[in-house]
């Protein structure tokens, strides 16, 4: 087996030190996209580089948005202060989700003729809902593979005035891409969610983040989203990407287990990612917690004393994550709950999970939208696991936590980290204390 391909951690008992996130992905890309379609230039600081946003720049650049660096981590965008110049291109998107989903939302509405793909894994995650949504005010999308699924193909459309009805409970970002993208039409709409929309931390952040490009929506609870005629993107000049507060969970959770202290920062708790609620959680389980305006810091009380949880994830489900691998190390029986959207991520990510738990001893059982599990004692895990990640990098960074219970652990494919946190094993080496 090529080294490139598998990383071995060793066992370890303890973890101590301080680590400055990198941007967060989710944010990263929807400021992208609001500085490609405002006016004006926008100066992007502490972007994230990372395969996801890569594609989202491509992808730009090849939409004729002026898209360069000026120094590491800072950005410039030239706004195309509406649809874009290209009317007619081949986007690869890789396996972005924060990418295609808003992008086929806007070329729909902006007009020109698209072909969006990506990798076979993103032919597999659902896109129809909002293609369904996109369709009954007029734009013209069709499938190039199986129906519900990209590849897509763009082709001019006519647009229709009336409300927008989308489905809230597939993924989030279905109406995040329809939020994004309607302010280019200029039209008052409104947008109506049907079912229980998941994940609304998400949608937070893209609210806030449009109201800093000059676009506000009002919210009538979760369920109706109104965006009065006649606003338009324009640059705020100078915008901070956040660190990212999913990519914290893995340095927490370590602090919890490893003795601590861990301290990330770049996120706190002026924080607009749902994601920090994993501090509030980790605290639930016997961890000490800190928080500043923008740091966070985690110790104790070691494996031996972590409690289980049986609790609703619905509001940060990415670092619900972190906490399937935490329970290895808690005493009793932990359920994550409302946890259906993983089904539909990177890879059927309850299944993965379920999977790579077993491997070290756990009993797990899994349902549509949870997992429960028991762990054996800390440090009595199952010898010699290989862990499979899916080409998933929250498997792979999850994962390397079960090196706290101090056995070796050997992470198949760790390149795949580079969709978020290309760096993620050296940073999070340097935490641990043999």
């Amino acid at each position: 087996m090529a080294a490139a391909e598998v990383l071995d951690l060793p066992g370890v008992r303890a973890a101590r030190g301080t680590v400055r996130l990198p941007g967060s992905k989710s944010i990263s890309n929807r400021i992208l996209l609001l500085a490609a379609m405002a006016e004006g230039e926008t100066l992007i600081r502490d972007l994230l580089i990372s395969d996801d946003t890569e594609r989202m720049l491509d992808a730009l650049r090849r939409l004729g948005v002026g898209v360069e660096e000026v120094s590491p981590g800072e950005w410039r965008v030239r706004g195309a202060g509406g649809p874009f110049p290209v009317k007619d291109a081949d986007l690869f998107l890789g396996n972005a989700g924060t990418a295609i989903r808003p992008l086929t939302a806007a070329l729909a509405i902006m007009g020109g003729r698209y072909r969006l793909s990506g990798v076979p894994r993103m032919h597999e995650r659902p896109i129809g809902d909002l293609v369904d949504a996109l369709r009954a005010v007029g734009a013209d999308i069709g499938y190039l593979g199986s129906d519900g699924f990209p590849p897509l193909e763009i082709r001019p459309g006519r647009l229709r005035p009336g409300p927008v009805r989308v489905r809230g409970d597939v993924s989030s970002q279905f109406l995040t891409g329809l939020l994004l993208a309607l302010p280019v039409a200029g039209e008052a709409v409104t947008i109506e969610v049907e079912g229980d929309l998941i994940s609304r931390p998400y949608v937070e952040i893209t609210l806030r983040t449009m109201a800093r490009f000059g676009v506000v929506v009002e919210r009538d609870d979760w369920h109706r989203f109104t965006l009065a005629g006649g606003q338009r993107y324009r640059s705020p000049g100078l915008i901070h990407v956040e660190g990212d507060a999913s990519s914290a969970s893995y340095f927490l959770a370590a602090g919890a287990i490893g003795g601590g202290p861990v301290r990330v920062e770049g996120v706190g708790r002026n924080s607009i990612q749902g994601d920090v609620a994993f501090a509030e959680v980790l605290a639930r389980t016997g961890a000490e917690v800190a928080m500043g305006a923008n740091w966070i810091e985690s110790r104790g009380p070691g494996a031996a004393g972590l409690a289980a949880l049986d609790l609703d994830c619905n509001e940060f489900p990415d670092a619900a994550m972190t906490l399937a691998v935490l329970a290895l190390f808690a005493r009793g029986r932990t359920c994550l709950r409302n946890i259906a959207s993983w089904r539909v991520k990177e890879t059927d990510r309850i299944a993965a999970m379920a999977n790579e738990l077993r491997k070290l001893g756990a009993e797990v059982e899994e349902g549509p939208d949870y997992l429960c599990l028991s762990s054996p004692a800390a440090g009595s895990f199952v010898p010699g696991a290989v862990i499979e990640t899916y080409d998933d990098h929250r498997m792979a960074m999850c994962f390397s936590l079960v090196c706290l219970g101090g056995v070796a652990v050997r992470i198949r494919d760790p390149g795949c980290v580079a969709k978020t946190f290309p760096g993620y094993f050296d940073v999070f080496r340097s935490v641990l204390l043999r």
